[in-house]
C-alpha cells in the first residue's frame, strides 16, 4: 500500500466484529445467560464490587509488537502516515456521528514510516473540537456548550488561506480549508493558540472566543480531522513499537499545534509525565498530504511508564465531575475511566479521595492532604498549568487531567494531558492570577468588564473575574481560574500550601523560561514542523506569535518578586 491505495475485498459481517468477540463468543454468551438468570433471581438487589487482588499483571497483553526502523516519536526523524479505508464505512461513521454524536471505529489500513499494518481501527477524537461537524448540535461526548453568542466570535488573526504554494496552497485556498464558518467552541489544538499580550488573537485560522483558533472541520477533508488510531481494535494483541493507540491532534499545516508540542516538551523536561509527540505528514486515501502532530495516547501502556508502573491510572471524562456520589465505585465510571489493572483494581481509591475532599473542613484539608495526595506533585501540576497559560486543565471545561494512584504509597498524583489550549491567555498573569479563555485576569476584573458575577454563570464559579474575595484570599482563588475543581480550589486557597506552591513555581519558572528552554524548544519545534511539510508564510506568523508570548511571559515573570525571590 505504500504511496497509494489498493483494491480491497468486501468483508463479511462476522469479519467486521472485533477479534476479541469473534474468538470468545461462547464464554460471552454463557456469561450473558448467567447474568440474565442472576437478574431474574436477585431483582433489585444492589451488588457492589470489591477488589481483593493487587496484581500488577494486565490481562490484555501485547503478543505481536510490530517494529520499524524509525522510532515513532523520534523528533529528529521525518515521519509519514497513510490511512486507507472504504468510503462507505467512512460515510456511515460520519452520519452516525452527526445524528447522535457516536464515535465508532471503522476499519482502515495503516502505513506508518513505511511499515504496513492491515485492519487498524480509526475513529474521530475530541469533544468540542468536533462540534462544527454536527452543524451546531453541541459538543459530543457530553461536553458543555458555551453560552449563546459565544461561538464563532471573530477576532484578529491571519486569514485562513494563507498557506504556501503548491498542492497545499491550492487546498488551503478551498473555501473554509483553513478557517471560516462556524468553528469548534474551544479551538482545539491551534498553532496560533499562543497569543501575546492580554487576550491577543491567535495567528492562523479563524480566531474565536478569547483568541482561540477554531476549525471549520468537514467530512470532505478527512486529512484535517482529529483521529484516534487503534492498532489492536481488530487484531488482538497487536501493537506498533509498544503503542496500541496513536492520536492525530487537531490542526494541520499552518495551524499545526506548535503550542501543544511546546507545552509537552517543557513538561517532560521538568520530570513530569507527558505524552511523547512528533510531527508527521498524513495522507488519507487519495487526498492531499497534510502536516499533523501525532501524540502518544494515555492508555494501558502509558500507565506502565508512570513511576515504576505499580499504580493505577484514571482519566477524567469530559462529561464527568469530581462530585461525591456515594460509596459504590461503579457510580464513578461516568466521571473517570480506569486505564490499567482492570480486574485487579477498581475506582474505589478515586471514590475515597472525592469523599474526603468533599467532607473535609479547611482545617482538616490542610492537616491531612498529604495522607491522600503527593503534595509536592500537586504543587508542580498547579504551578505548571499557570506557567503554561493552560485554561483547560483539571478545572477547565474539558477536565483534561489524569489521576495516578501509587499502590505503594497509597497516594494520588495529578498528571496533565491535552495541552491544546496552552499559551492562550495573558502573558503577564502572575502565580496567583487566574488563567482563562483569552487571557488571565491579574488584579481582578479587567477594564471595561462588568462588576460582580455575570448573569447565568454556572453555580460554583467564583464571584469575581479572578476568583473574587479580598486580599490574599482573593488572589489565591485566582489560581484556580474561572471554573472550579474541589481538589485544586481547596489547595490553592489554603494558606498552609503557600510555601510548597511558591517553591514549585520558582523552580519551574527557571526550568521553563529563566533558563531560555522555552525559546530554544520553540525553535526546534518549528523546524520539526517544517521538516514534516508545514512550510508557509502563515506558519511563520504562528511561530512569531508564540515566540512573542514566550518572550513576554519570561519578561513579566522575571519582574515578579514572588517568582524571583
Amino acid at each position: 500500500m505504500r504511496g497509494g491505495t489498493t483494491a480491497r475485498r468486501g468483508r463479511r459481517l462476522r469479519d467486521r466484529l472485533p477479534v476479541r468477540l469473534r474468538h470468545h463468543w461462547k464464554p460471552a454468551a454463557t456469561l450473558g445467560v448467567a447474568l440474565a438468570a442472576t437478574v431474574w433471581f436477585l431483582g433489585d438487589a444492589r451488588i457492589s464490587p470489591y477488589v481483593t487482588s493487587s496484581s500488577r499483571v494486565e490481562a490484555d497483553a501485547i503478543t505481536d509488537d510490530v517494529q520499524g526502523t524509525i522510532g515513532l516519536y523520534d523528533t529528529s526523524a521525518q515521519h509519514s502516515i497513510q490511512l486507507t479505508y472504504q468510503q462507505t464505512d467512512f460515510d456511515k461513521m460520519m452520519k452516525e456521528f452527526k445524528d447522535d454524536g457516536t464515535k465508532d471505529y471503522i476499519e482502515a489500513d495503516l502505513t506508518v514510516d513505511g511499515v504496513y499494518l492491515n485492519d487498524v481501527g480509526i475513529r474521530l477524537k475530541g469533544n468540542s473540537t468536533l462540534s462544527s461537524l454536527r452543524g451546531g448540535k453541541g459538543m459530543p461526548g457530553g461536553g458543555r456548550e458555551l453560552p449563546e453568542g459565544a461561538q464563532g466570535a471573530p477576532a484578529g488573526g491571519a486569514p485562513g488561506g494563507a498557506a504556501g504554494g503548491g498542492e497545499k496552497g491550492k487546498r488551503a485556498a478551498e473555501p473554509g480549508a483553513a478557517g471560516g464558518g462556524p468553528g469548534a467552541t474551544d479551538g482545539k489544538g491551534g498553532a496560533g493558540a499562543a497569543a501575546g499580550g492580554k487576550g491577543g488573537a491567535a495567528a492562523g485560522g479563524r480566531a474565536g472566543m478569547g483568541g482561540m483558533v477554531q476549525y471549520d472541520l468537514s467530512a470532505d477533508k478527512p486529512e484535517e480531522l482529529p483521529w484516534l488510531v487503534k492498532i489492536d481494535e481488530y487484531v488482538e494483541g497487536r501493537a506498533y513499537q509498544g503503542e496500541r493507540e496513536i492520536s492525530l491532534r487537531p490542526g494541520s499545516d499552518d495551524q499545526v499545534p506548535l503550542n501543544e508540542a511546546l507545552a509537552l516538551s517543557l513538561t517532560e523536561q521538568s520530570s513530569q509525565k507527558a505524552e511523547r509527540y512528533a510531527f508527521t505528514e498524513l495522507k488519507v486515501n487519495n487526498r492531499y498530504a497534510t502536516t499533523r502532530l501525532m501524540v502518544e495516547a494515555p492508555d494501558t501502556d502509558y500507565a506502565d511508564d508512570v513511576a515504576d508502573g505499580n499504580g493505577v491510572l484514571y482519566k477524567a471524562r469530559a462529561s464527568g465531575s469530581f462530585d461525591y456520589k456515594g460509596d459504590d465505585p461503579s457510580d464513578y465510571e461516568s466521571s473517570f475511566k480506569q486505564l490499567n489493572k482492570k480486574g485487579s483494581q477498581d475506582l474505589e481509591p478515586v471514590m475515597k479521595l472525592i469523599k474526603w475532599v468533599d467532607s473535609a473542613s479547611d482545617e482538616e484539608f490542610a492537616k491531612n492532604l498529604h495522607q491522600y495526595v503527593d503534595v509536592d506533585s500537586l504543587a508542580d501540576y498547579v504551578a505548571s498549568q499557570n506557567l503554561l497559560l493552560n485554561f483547560d486543565d483539571m478545572a477547565g471545561p474539558g477536565k483534561n487531567y489524569l489521576l495516578w494512584y501509587d499502590l505503594d504509597t497509597k497516594k494520588f498524583s495529578v498528571l496533565g494531558w491535552d495541552y491544546n489550549l496552552t499559551f492562550s491567555g495573558d502573558a503577564t498573569a502572575g502565580p496567583d492570577d487566574s488563567v482563562s479563555m483569552g487571557g488571565g485576569m491579574p488584579g481582578g476584573t479587567p477594564e471595561g468588564a462588568p462588576e460582580g458575577k455575570p448573569e447565568n454563570m454556572p453555580e460554583g464559579m467564583p464571584g469575581g473575574a479572578a476568583g473574587g474575595g479580598d486580599g490574599d484570599k482573593g488572589a489565591k482563588a485566582g489560581r484556580g481560574g474561572m471554573m472550579q475543581h474541589a481538589l485544586k480550589t481547596k489547595f490553592t486557597e489554603s494558606d498552609a500550601f503557600d510555601g510548597v506552591y511558591q517553591k514549585a513555581y520558582r523552580k519551574l519558572f527557571q526550568q521553563f523560561y529563566g533558563s531560555g528552554t522555552a525559546a530554544k524548544n520553540l525553535a526546534d519545534i518549528a523546524a520539526q514542523a517544517r521538516s514534516a511539510g508545514a512550510d508557509s508564510t502563515a506558519l511563520d506568523t504562528a511561530v512569531a506569535t508564540l515566540r512573542k508570548t514566550v518572550t513576554d511571559r519570561t519578561a513579566a515573570l522575571a519582574e515578579d518578586k514572588k517568582v524571583t525571590g
